[in-house]
């Protein structure tokens, strides 16, 4: 369940809470992980608006965005840690309505240790996490449907 925190200027992006939740989507997607409750309610993105007085580089200027993606160990191979940073960079500046703010997006992979991860109130390991995983899919899969055939 990763988290993702973005940090740009105030007024960056018209939309933040549709960036917000383009970028959990498409982290979903990336990661390849089922798509199921455990998972959507608990993948996130957090957009922090700075004042343009909280950013700069040495010249001055403050026109960067900043993504850190969270995840648990093991979840990004390489090929899914260049994905990632290409693809949310590709949001941001889709978002930004600036092409050019791609070439100022700073993506940082940050994984935590095994049972360096919480979830409703306990630090789960990986193992646990996939055991979890396991079973909401094995209870959604014996719920009985509600549907009817016409």
């Amino acid at each position: 369940m990763p988290m993702i925190d973005v940090y740009a200027v105030e007024g960056t992006f018209a939309d933040p809470h549709g960036l917000a939740r383009q970028l959990a989507a498409q982290l979903m997607a990336i990661e390849g992980v089922p798509d199921i409750p455990m998972f959507r309610t608990n993948t996130a993105a957090f957009v922090h608006e700075l004042s343009p007085q909280g950013l700069s580089n040495v010249d001055g200027d403050n026109g960067y965005v900043r993504v850190q993606v969270l995840t648990n160990a093991g979840a990004l191979d390489r090929d899914k840690q260049v994905a990632v940073v290409e693809q949310l960079t590709a949001l941001v500046a889709d978002a930004s309505g600036d092409p050019a703010t791609a070439h100022r997006t700073w993506v940082l992979l940050t994984e935590a240790p095994d049972g360096g991860w919480g979830l409703k109130g306990h630090a789960h390991t990986n193992e646990e996490l996939v055991a979890a995983a396991r079973a909401e899919i094995a209870s959604l899969q014996a719920a009985p449907t509600t549907e009817t055939i016409s």
